[in-house]
């Protein structure tokens, strides 16, 4: 049983990404990409939640339906204090990445033993607070996953003593970005070293910029599996890119990142730059880590459920107008029109009058119209000016378009 039910899922992830014929180059493109995806891609989740909770403006009463991916922002939604999360991922290690976080925040001894779990994630005390804590609470699914072995053999519990944020299709690409810098004369930490944004644009400007314009760099940058390791399937790929160079498009989201926000502020930085989120009390973390906001956690971490389901199944299974806050993350770049009409047929049909649906795009404007039926859009108001606003203050800054939609009230 688990076996089919692990090849449902794989194909649930094959649909939402395969386009092409299979023997086309798209199509063989489309197929590695599934291949990869079937493991940890994020171990962090790369939107900040400081923007989502902003525009998502949750109350008491709100039930958020997000997809989970690294777990990071459904944690953290918990200290805007909705009624309920549902967080659905279609990827079996995000499940079960998640489904340790609800375990841990509820069975490890204080926030320190907590932190040391997810904020440092480089200690062999988390191997034996896992024995002790969390194991004997796990499912038996989430047990096997994080007691088995990864491709090379490791055990994936061992990550949480030795770096889990550099395991992960994410957290590769960042160690072969740094590889690859190195290799260039530039260690990325040196941003670090930085007292203020004009320090890290003057680093930036010095160090990091003229790599962009080496010749290897145009040309690995122009290989869509280059960008695998960001969970960027060659659709998306597509949409990144528009009508520039690759190495163009990936300059200006690194020099926002390295440029437009104070380094103690933007936890994002510190994971590129420093491949951690760094040491002592001042050190920026999600939420979720917060020390301020550990008893919250800790209080309201039963109101979360994790599925692995498809987004829009999830959504079928629900009443009319039962739902009001929707976050996709990037998903929709990876769609057809046909699959999106069918996502906001449901999303428009579970949602109450004023609910909220916020999501990401690799380019910068929004993807909905013209692919999906005005019939159902004009149901929405678009927020053009407070999307641009939060995109423009978004610090994971990997994005192009943060985008929210809200249902009118007489649709």
């Amino acid at each position: 049983m688990a076996i089919a039910t692990r090849s449902a899922k794989n194909r649930a992830v094959r649909a939402a990404v395969l386009r092409h014929d299979h023997l086309s180059k798209q199509g063989l493109l489309e197929r590695a990409f599934t291949f990869a995806f079937r493991g940890l891609v994020y171990a962090q989740i790369w939107e900040d939640p400081a923007v989502d909770m902003e525009a998502l403006a949750i109350t008491p009463d709100s039930h958020v339906v997000t997809i989970a991916s690294g777990g990071c922002n459904v944690l953290s939604y918990l200290t805007a204090n909705p009624r309920a999360i549902t967080a659905v991922d279609l990827n079996t290690a995000h499940v079960a990445l998640n489904k340790l976080k609800l375990v841990a925040a509820r069975r490890l001894p204080g926030y320190e033993a907590f932190h040391r779990f997810f904020a440092r994630a480089d200690s062999r005390a988390n191997i034996i607070a896992y024995r002790n804590h969390v194991r004997p609470h796990l499912d038996e699914t989430t047990r096997r996953y994080w007691e088995g072995r990864d491709m090379i053999g490791r055990r994936r519990i061992g990550g949480f003593a030795h770096g889990v944020y550099k395991r992960g299709l994410l957290g590769n690409f960042i160690g072969a970005a740094h590889l690859l810098a190195r290799l260039n004369g530039v260690n990325p930490k040196v941003l670090m070293k930085a007292g203020s944004i004009e320090e890290q644009r003057e680093i930036f400007d010095r160090d990091f910029a003229p790599m962009f314009d080496k010749g290897f760099i145009k040309w690995l940058t122009d290989q869509p599996a280059s960008l695998f390791g960001l969970g960027i399937p060659p659709a998306q790929y597509e949409a990144l890119a528009g009508e520039e160079k690759m190495a163009t498009v990936l300059r200006e989201r690194l020099e926002k990142l390295a440029c437009d926000f104070d380094l103690k502020d933007n936890y994002f930085a510190w994971q590129a730059f420093n491949r951690s989120y760094g040491e002592g009390p001042s050190a920026p973390l999600p939420p979720y880590l917060q020390r301020a906001h550990y008893e919250e956690i800790v209080d309201r971490v039963d109101r979360i459920e994790v599925r692995h389901i498809n987004f829009g199944d999830y959504l079928r299974s629900r009443p009319d107008a039962s739902l009001d806050r929707y976050i996709l993350l990037d998903a929709q770049d990876w769609m057809t029109d046909a699959q999106l009409t069918d996502l906001w047929s449901e999303i428009t049909r579970t949602a109450k009058a004023g609910a909220r649906v916020l999501f990401r795009t690799a380019g910068t404007a929004t993807i909905l119209p013209g692919r999906v039926p005005d019939a159902i859009l004009s149901k929405w108001d678009y927020r053009a000016e407070e999307s641009l606003d939060y995109t423009r203050r978004d610090r994971s800054s990997i994005y192009g378009g943060v985008h929210l939609y809200i249902l009118e009230a007489s649709a």
